[in-house]
């Protein structure tokens, strides 16, 4: 068996153990790493490491424990609060703030199961509240964490841009930002008006206080009052579905950003500072962002040592371990000239729309049930030797092939979407996970195909 061919089949082998098992593809990896690279390759320990991608794991590192401070002093939160005062008591305005919330988070550095477990019992809450639908209150949340989630100083953002650096392929950090960001607007406004978001134009906040003194008055099971005139009812997943009133985490979680505790501290302010000058020094002056987001996140620790106690183990050390396992995985494939390989598989079937259609399929449909990180990791590696002919543009492919792969964690099987059916709030638990199936086949199936169609076909990137 060739070198190549045994790569690929220990890469499917990792990705299979992984869905069926929980074990971290990136632990896997490694022990792919030093067994092949040593038994069936011949590499030393120091040719192996090579492919250790050191500047993402700083950058990672930095980032995700950045926002931990954020979460830790309650800045995050400050967030919430203000951008849920701008609704203004206009309903129709809740799930667009939402998705706007979600994304700054990712946008930032938050995880993107992590920015989804913060504001999703949230959403969740308030669609309970203001009888929104859950489908459309969850999916904003999911779809916004992705729409921001290719920022430059995102997980995400910095590991795609991380693979293209380290390729002769043109960077364009930006377009993928507003490429991902754009695309998962647009599905979210096609999601708002079929779920009958639009039926919520007129009502306000104050149609439903009394249905909240009722329920506040009888607990948990306390019977919501109607709909308001103005909101309608279509019955089904529609967004002026009648739901029963909230659980009490569901409540305790809205109730929690409307409220909020406290003031506007110092080291809140401080923090938000640091955010700015984050992107500022990261997009306006080209310094690395992970050396910049580890001194930021200093900074704020020496001038607040409480807020970041316990912050370092909240830096999401599974993830630092898949991105850099699977990485240094692709550096032995490269050592064994499988990306070379598979670049010139694909540049023979001569039919370049067609690869990067079947490139945005895979990835879609493997990140559904797999890491949408670790199908990154593996999939534009691959592309890069086929791109590098230049028969198609690469900024486009890659584009498309980052918002193929992450749309579809919408998925029930994937974190995100678990995220959003295990705070479900006034819904029936299976109702709601038959109705978040339907949408995530829906993704799967056309996603990656719209993603292809609007970023590829036209050849403008």
């Amino acid at each position: 068996m060739s070198p190549q061919l045994l790569t690929i089949l220990v890469l499917v082998a990792m990705f299979v153990i992984a869905t069926v098992l929980p074990i971290n593809i990136g632990a896997l990896a490694f022990v792919a790493a030093f067994l092949v690279g040593t038994l069936a390759l011949a590499m030393d320990t120091d040719t192996i490491l090579a492919g250790f991608p050191a500047d993402l794991f700083l950058t990672l590192v930095g980032v995700t424990y950045l926002f931990a401070i954020a979460k830790n002093n309650g800045t995050v939160d400050l967030l919430v609060r203000g951008a849920v005062r701008l609704v203004g008591g206009y309903v129709i305005a809740i799930p667009w703030i939402m998705f706007a919330i979600t994304a700054l988070l990712t946008a930032v550095g938050a995880l993107s199961p992590a920015a989804v477990a913060i504001i999703a019992p949230i959403a969740l809450g308030f669609a309970a509240k203001y009888r929104i639908s859950p489908l459309l209150m969850g999916m904003m949340v999911v779809h916004g964490a992705q729409g921001g989630g290719f920022s430059p100083a995102s997980v995400y953002g910095v590991t795609v841009n991380g693979i293209v650096a380290e390729s002769d392929l043109p960077l364009a950090p930006l377009t993928l930002f507003f490429g991902s960001l754009l695309f998962n607007l647009a599905i979210s406004a096609v999601l708002f008006l079929a779920l009958g978001g639009h039926r919520l134009i007129g009502v306000h906040a104050r149609d439903f206080e009394p249905a909240a003194v009722g329920a506040g008055a009888g607990g948990a099971g306390g019977t919501p009052a109607a709909p308001p005139s103005g909101s309608g009812s279509s019955g089904g997943q529609g967004a002026a579905d009648a739901a029963p009133a909230a659980t009490k985490d569901g409540a305790a979680a809205e109730a929690g950003a409307e409220k909020g505790a406290g003031g506007f501290r110092f080291d809140q302010a401080a923090t938000i500072a640091g955010l700015v000058i984050l992107g500022v020094l990261a997009l306006g002056f080209g310094l690395d962002v992970g050396f910049v987001a580890i001194t930021v996140t200093v900074v704020l620790a020496l001038l607040s040592p409480a807020a970041q106690k316990g912050a370092i183990s909240q830096i999401s050390w599974s993830t630092v371990l898949l991105i850099t396992g699977m990485l240094t995985f692709v550096g032995v494939m490269e050592e064994a000239g499988t990306i070379e390989y598979v670049g010139n598989g694909a540049a023979g079937l001569a039919a370049p729309l067609l690869v990067a259609l079947l490139l945005c399929y895979i990835g879609g449909i493997v990140s559904a049930f797999a890491s949408s990180a670790a199908i990154l990791g593996a999939t534009i590696p691959l592309a890069v030797p086929f791109l590098l002919q230049g028969d198609i543009g690469a900024v486009g492919v890659i584009t498309a092939l980052a918002v193929a792969s992450t749309i579809v964690d919408v998925s029930p099987f994937s974190t995100n979407g678990a995220l959003v059916l295990a705070n479900a709030t006034g819904i029936e638990p299976d109702r709601f996970y038959r109705q978040i199936l339907v949408y995530s086949a829906v993704v799967v199936a056309i996603g990656p195909l719209l993603a292809w169609g609007v970023l590829v076909l036209p050849g403008w990137l």
